[in-house]
């Protein structure tokens, strides 16, 4: 653990295996209430000295890491996959995406703006100069996931830093190896004590986010977690990263060329496991047969094995208990019609990429997120019946659309409920700098370096009455 700038163990300790290979990869203390109070207690001796650092300082800092970082990419690439079993080159690309989303947040550390707030609308304010300025809530609480361990954790920690504040991490206890790492770097970097401090395991993460010295907290993962932490967080401010059911629409004008394989792929990469994974695709009925014989060709063609084989392109789930639920599913919606065109075997924690058509609503592969290598199609006929279900649907992260209608495009962008509409594109396209997060029970507030410092920092109003 990193408290206080001092590197510290726990009075217990854990293993974390590897998926594909069972050997234990990382041995990881479990922090308990003394550890989380001693963490607290840094970052609010902190508190004062990060929020009085100058921006430029601040960027600098984080260039320093993203320089550290690129030294030692190839290391940090393998650990993560050795610890959560995905494909060596996600781990690649996952590392190269860190390093934009760490020098984004430099950028921003010195683009913190307020505003000018005209006061000569009114007789009572003409004369007289009112600003919002922006300033670091204080005591940041992260909680991050195990299926993009490295980049998420680099989404909390970063822009945290940027806006002036002080954090207690809280990494994943499948993959603490991988975020001990980005910690290093930041201690590597300079970082002064107290700014950064890290705590393990399953048992702190809920008084963490009770503990009222918390001033704001930003969580990544389960719907369930994040309404138990919005419960929790009384009046305090929150930002809820949550899931996902992926819905892509393919219309009638769609290029099935393109929408096909990339429906494939960002289905079944991280083997499923991401929030924003294409999880349901709906094809218009004049292009459904075509659509589904090239998107299954696809999914036949992606190659499962060793994660570490440069040459693989779907690694196993975060452990087996995982995959035995994913089969049950895809077992449970065969069971009542469904029919399977590739795929739906397991082997240990790994699941072939599954693909399934003639599904029903109410299964679990439809209406609930999957969050592994498997996919459903299903074919519709009236477009403002997509725009209804997506809207209706209890989750609204993001949903993708396949069009050539300029018409059909803002249609979609207009009435369909969702935090992102991604036009020729899935469910899943993202890239760090964008404003990243969902609607209804897909979270509250955005990621995306720009963004969470937003979300991180608070407006003062202040009135010159001259």
């Amino acid at each position: 653990m990193l408290i206080g700038g001092e590197w510290r163990y726990g009075r217990s300790e854990y293993g974390i295996r590897d998926p594909y290979r069972g050997d234990v990869v990382s041995i990881v203390p479990e922090s308990d209430a003394d550890d989380l109070d001693a963490a607290l207690a840094a970052a609010g001796a902190a508190k004062a000295q990060a929020a009085a650092m100058p921006g430029y300082e601040r960027a600098a800092l984080l260039d320093r890491v993203g320089v550290l970082l690129a030294e030692r990419a190839g290391e940090i690439a393998e650990i993560m996959t050795r610890e959560t079993g995905k494909a060596l080159k996600d781990s690649r690309a996952e590392i190269a995406r860190s390093r934009d989303t760490i020098r984004l947040s430099a950028e921003e550390a010195v683009r913190i703006q307020g505003e000018h707030v005209p006061l000569d609308a009114t007789a009572m304010g003409a004369g007289k100069i009112a600003m919002l300025l922006r300033f670091p809530v204080g005591i940041v609480a992260g909680i991050t996931p195990f299926n993009a361990p490295f980049n998420l954790a680099a989404h909390k920690v970063a822009p945290a830093l940027a806006s002036g504040n002080v954090l207690v991490l809280k990494p994943p206890p499948q993959a603490a190896l991988v975020v001990h790492k980005l910690v290093e770097l930041f201690v590597d970097a300079g970082l002064p004590p107290g700014f950064l401090n890290v705590v393990y395991g399953n048992t702190v993460g809920p008084l963490l986010v009770r503990d009222p010295r918390v001033d704001f907290i930003t969580f990544t993962g389960s719907t369930k977690v994040g309404a138990e932490i919005k419960a929790a967080s009384g009046l305090r401010r929150v930002a809820l990263e949550l899931g996902g059911t992926g819905q892509t629409i393919v219309h009638s004008d769609a290029d099935i060329a393109e929408a096909a394989p990339v429906c494939a792929r960002n289905a079944m990469r991280l083997a499923g496991q991401s929030c924003a994974s294409v999880q349901n695709v709906y094809v218009h009925e004049s292009l459904y047969d075509r659509f589904v014989e090239r998107m299954a060709d696809e999914v036949r063609g992606l190659r499962i094995g060793d994660p570490l084989e440069p040459e693989t392109d779907v690694g196993t789930l975060i452990d087996e208990n995982a995959a035995k639920r994913v089969e049950s599913w895809v077992s449970e919606a065969v069971a009542r019609g469904a029919k399977l065109l590739a795929g739906g075997g397991r082997r240990g924690a790994q699941v072939e990429p599954t693909l399934l058509v003639d599904v029903e609503p109410s299964m679990q592969v439809v209406c609930n997120e999957v969050f592994g290598p498997v996919a459903s199609v299903q074919r519709y006929s009236d477009i403002e019946d997509m725009f209804r279900l997506v809207s209706e649907a209890p989750l609204g992260l993001q949903c993708g659309i396949y069009t050539r209608s300029l018409e059909i495009a803002l249609q979609a962008a207009r009435r369909i409920r969702s935090g992102a509409i991604i036009i020729n594109g899935t469910s899943t396209w993202r890239t760090d700098q964008l404003p990243y997060g969902g609607v209804k029970n897909s979270g509250i507030g955005r990621e995306g370096p720009h963004y969470a410092i937003r979300e991180m920092t608070e407006e003062r109003l202040v009135v010159f009455n001259l």
